[in-house]
């Protein structure tokens, strides 16, 4: 997880991850373009499951992320659209709104993004469009 300020929404879904069991490797604060790259460099490489960014809109780091092969990021609002992301569209990062996301409602998005598993005909649809190469 990384994100480019220590908000308490952030230190929530970290409390939230780890007494839920989860292991989490926590990024030091830094630029969101780095935070991006950095999370999404993570998870491309197997290191992470999946990542977690925050930038003040969510849509600066989003779009850092998924500049990484093979990151699917994706900017969630609300859990709906969290599984939706990871179901149909087999997203491996999820970014979040430091601004606009409560940590109850953040709470709630992260969880959702977790249990959900991908649709294998869907999320092989996006690997197709991955390995031919078109931009």
């Amino acid at each position: 997880m990384g994100a480019d300020d220590r908000s308490a929404m952030v230190e929530r879904v970290v409390e939230d991850l780890r007494a839920a069991g989860h292991e989490v490797e926590v990024l030091p604060v830094g630029e969101w373009v780095a935070i991006g790259r950095r999370v999404g460099e993570r998870v491309a490489k197997g290191a992470a499951d999946v990542g977690i960014v925050g930038c003040w809109t969510g849509t600066g780091v989003s779009i850092a992320a998924n500049k990484v092969p093979g990151v699917r990021a994706a900017l969630c609002g609300d859990a709906v659209t969290a599984i939706g992301a990871r179901r149909w569209n087999d997203a491996n990062v999820l970014a979040l709104s430091l601004r606009a996301t409560s940590s109850a409602v953040a709470g709630e998005i992260v969880a959702a993004f977790l249990v959900t598993g991908p649709d294998a005909a869907t999320a092989g649809d996006i690997a197709g469009i991955e390995a031919s190469g078109t931009p």
